[in-house]
């Protein structure tokens, strides 16, 4: 793990160190003049390495084509969810997101959505088996959401009408995001050009939003949520050392 870290780029480690850090401001502060702006100015430079990895891996058009994609099954799955409390739980989103389309899923929903499902294609990349792959990046997408969503409850971004066991999140999340990640895996996929290892770059969003949510899950004494970030952010590190070797990527690159 110190050879990793090692060979993981300063610039992703102090990034990650930030994410981490600024966590505290949105918990301590959340009526702070200027916070809907910075969500979004956040979400959109966490989102930047994977969607600059993901065009240099895939190409142009590829790239556009998928995240257009990736996009609109983004906005569709979660209206729905709002709509009719299927596939998630009954839920809505709160202010805290900014502007909502049509008064019901943040404008924003697949800016911070997407580099999760690249990161979580790219981690469980896997030369052998197909399956394997779709099935892994699927289990790293629920797993990542049992840090984020209870901290994006605590944060206010979005809230379960009855609650749940989990800091208020109910299990029927976790089959939700098994089935939107399962066809939200699929049409990344379908892009192609996964038979070769992914470029590292494609992890460094999911390893800086994850360390933000950790620290969320740190700050609001989530204990659970805040070991399994802890691990998650060391599982992709090593998985990103796997496909950068000891080259030295930049952030993003790769």
């Amino acid at each position: 793990m110190s050879r990793t870290l090692r060979d993981t780029p300063g610039p992703l480690l102090a990034a990650s160190a930030l994410a981490f850090a600024t966590a505290y401001f949105p918990l301590r502060f959340p009526d702070a003049p200027g916070s809907e702006a910075g969500s979004y100015a956040a979400t959109s430079l966490i989102a930047l390495p994977a969607l600059v990895a993901l065009f240099r891996y895939l190409g142009t058009r590829r790239a556009v084509s998928v995240l257009l994609a990736l996009a609109a099954f983004a906005y569709a799955i979660e209206t729905v969810g709002v709509v009719t409390g299927y596939p998630y739980g009954s839920f809505r989103y709160g202010d805290a997101l900014g502007p909502k389309a049509f008064g019901i899923v943040p404008y924003l929903l697949p800016v911070s959505y997407v580099p999760l499902v690249i990161g979580a294609v790219a981690a469980a990349w896997s030369r052998r088996s197909r399956a394997r792959h779709v099935l892994g990046a699927v289990l790293l997408l629920i797993l990542v959401d049992g840090v984020l969503d209870p901290g994006a409850v605590a944060l206010g971004f979005w809230d379960w009408s009855d609650g749940g066991p989990y800091y208020g999140v109910p299990l029927s999340n976790y089959l939700g995001w098994a089935l939107s990640g399962l066809l939200a895996v699929a049409i990344l996929i379908s892009a192609g050009r996964w038979g070769s290892p992914p470029r590292p770059g494609l992890l460094d969003s999911l390893i800086i939003a994850v360390a933000f949510w950790t620290g969320v899950a740190v700050f609001s004494l989530l204990l659970f949520p805040a070991l399994l970030g802890t691990a998650l952010f060391g599982y992709l590190v090593l998985r990103r050392g796997r496909f950068s070797g000891a080259g030295g990527y930049k952030l993003g690159a790769g």
